[in-house]
C-alpha cells in the first residue's frame, strides 16, 4: 500500500461525486448506531470547530447541525475515519433523542419474514 490516505496521516477525505462522505454516529456511552448522515467539507470543518455534530442535508442542500431546532444536540467525543479516507465515525453524546421521529436511535426497526419490527 503506498496510497497516502491509506498508510499517512494527513486528513485528505475522499469525498465522492457530490462531494459527500458518509457519517455513522454511534452514541458515546452504549456504542449503539444513533444515525446516518453526510458530511461535506464545510459541515466537517463546522463539527470539529464547534464540537457539535453539522451535517449536509441533501434534502434542503445546506448545513444543518442536528439538534437546532428540536434541541437534541450531539455533543462529539471522537471522529474517526475509515482507511481509505472515505466514511466517518462520529462518537457523541446525544442531548434526546438522534431520530427525527423521536426514537433514540434512526434504527427503531428491523426487517423481519413479514415485513418491518419494531424494536424495543
Amino acid at each position: 500500500m503506498t496510497d497516502p490516505r491509506e498508510t499517512g496521516l494527513t486528513l485528505d477525505p475522499k469525498y465522492d461525486a457530490a462531494d459527500l462522505v458518509t457519517a455513522v454516529v454511534t452514541d458515546a456511552g452504549t456504542g449503539e448506531v444513533l444515525m446516518v448522515a453526510h458530511m461535506n467539507a464545510e459541515a466537517l470543518a463546522a463539527t470539529r470547530a464547534s464540537g457539535f455534530a453539522t451535517f449536509w442535508s441533501r434534502s434542503r442542500q445546506a448545513l444543518w447541525r442536528k439538534g437546532e431546532t428540536s434541541g437534541n444536540l450531539l455533543t462529539v467525543k471522537e471522529i474517526r475515519i475509515d482507511c481509505d479516507q472515505d466514511a466517518l465515525w462520529i462518537i457523541a453524546e446525544p442531548e434526546g433523542p438522534a431520530c427525527h421521529t423521536g426514537a433514540r436511535s434512526c434504527f427503531y426497526r428491523r426487517i423481519g419474514d413479514d415485513g418491518l419490527e419494531p424494536i424495543d
